[in-house]
């Protein structure tokens, strides 16, 4: 009661005191919540699914941690890509020798930009054509996103997209074009990122 009643007199600068809390806690046990033995056995079961899935999630987040050390990918150079991501391109690429240029494994994620047309005109509208990998595509425009953050040559080109005048969600497409790109290098070469080595164009 102490604590209720100062939060309400500090709320309100003094307005309300301790005849109002003491009326909000008799309105909050007649109102709110119920005394039921099946509701309260079922949130204690939903606590324990939540439980049981939290330490399973844990644990696999641990094996691929170990996976991710043991194949020591030079994908994990890449600013942005982390080992979540980084497990999951991976995983959902397989093999970069199952392609032959980086357009194919933009392809395969379902990246490209969706082009809407009118008359002659043709423009980029931002959307994925949601072909292919949903997870792939997923983790590249994740990837492609932190990328502007921490890799300095692509928080440029981004800019220089929305310089152009381009959305967005446009430009954040072409950022993961570039990095497919990249990654396709690094992937058949096995070289690491290298920064001074991303052009801006």
């Amino acid at each position: 009661m102490t604590r209720l009643t100062n939060l309400l007199s500090q709320s309100s600068r003094g307005k309300y005191g301790k005849e109002q809390a003491i009326a909000f806690k008799q309105l909050a046990a007649s109102t709110i919540g119920q005394a039921s033995a099946i509701l309260e056995f079922e949130l204690l079961q939903t606590i324990d699914l939540i439980e049981y899935f939290t330490t399973l999630l844990k644990s696999a987040e641990k094996e691929v941690e170990k996976l991710m050390k043991t194949i020591d990918s030079p994908i994990l150079t890449i600013p942005g890509i982390g080992v979540k991501l980084g497990a999951i391109i991976l995983a959902e690429i397989r093999s970069i020798d199952h392609f032959q240029t980086p357009a194919q494994l933009l392809a395969f994620a379902g990246s490209e930009p969706s082009i809407s047309t009118s008359g002659e005109n043709q423009q980029e509208n931002g959307h994925m054509v949601k072909r292919g990998s949903t997870s792939l595509r997923w983790a590249l425009h994740e990837a492609a996103r932190l990328s502007t953050v921490w890799a300095p040559p692509m928080k440029k080109y981004l800019n220089k997209k929305l310089e152009e005048g381009k959305h967005y969600t446009v430009a954040i497409t072409h950022v993961v074009k570039k990095l497919v790109r990249i990654i396709f290098h690094i992937l058949k070469t096995g070289e690491p990122y290298q920064e001074n080595k991303v052009v801006v164009n």
